[in-house]
């Protein structure tokens, strides 16, 4: 990234669209040229943010975990329940607990915001599709939710991207494959230094919103 103590419009004007930008601790931005880094998608991380990069990333044990689903969840979330407390997991059901119907967005929070909070590790959140439930959840502040419906995405969410909230279709797995992509996603760390620089990126494109 390149590092500016000052970013003027004429600087913006040149930068590359949806690119990053290192402004110094003490560094100023123009009034212009922050209407143009935000109309060119420009992402500004400032000195400093990065010194507790290593914060951001997920736990490399997982110990925790939040698990909420909608009404079509039950039979899946039971199986997944018993699985991760088999495997010596705390695993916090909250809900739902009926075949009611119920709306994904809030059960989906119900389990993000925990670890939004930092009170939980992980989270797994299920609805039919999984996708609903993880566009729910990335709603929230430091939740990075990916819907996976194979081991290999679970890994490359966790090594890669650092998920910490799991979304998973409940028309789309089975509970044998779910288990599967649930232990992916409890063994995998996050350990690169370069995936984890970039979660910082994340981080700023959420406090530049």
């Amino acid at each position: 990234m390149k590092r500016f103590e000052i970013v003027t419009e004429a600087d913006a004007r040149v930068l590359e669209h949806g690119s990053a930008i290192l402004l110094a601790r003490r560094g100023h931005i123009t009034p212009l040229a922050a209407d143009t880094l935000r109309a060119r998608r420009i992402v500004v991380v400032r000195e400093g943010d990065d010194v507790d990069l290593a914060s951001l990333a997920p736990p490399a044990k997982i110990e925790t975990v939040a698990v909420a689903g909608d009404h079509t969840s039950l039979p899946l979330k039971a199986a997944l329940l018993r699985h991760l407390r088999g495997r010596g997991v705390t695993a916090h059901d909250l809900g739902t607990h009926s075949t009611e119907p119920v709306d994904y967005p809030h059960t989906a929070s119900l389990a993000a915001t925990p670890v939004s909070r930092g009170e939980c590790h992980a989270a797994v959140v299920i609805d039919g599709s999984g996708i609903g439930s993880a566009i729910a959840a990335n709603k929230l502040a430091g939740i990075r939710a990916a819907m996976c419906v194979n081991p290999m995405l679970a890994r490359y969410g966790r090594e890669h991207t650092g998920i910490n909230v799991l979304a998973l279709g409940s028309t789309i797995v089975s509970p044998d494959e779910a288990r599967a992509i649930v232990d992916a996603f409890l063994d995998t760390p996050m350990r690169e230094p370069r995936y984890i620089r970039r979660l910082g990126l994340i981080r700023a494109l959420e406090r530049n919103r």
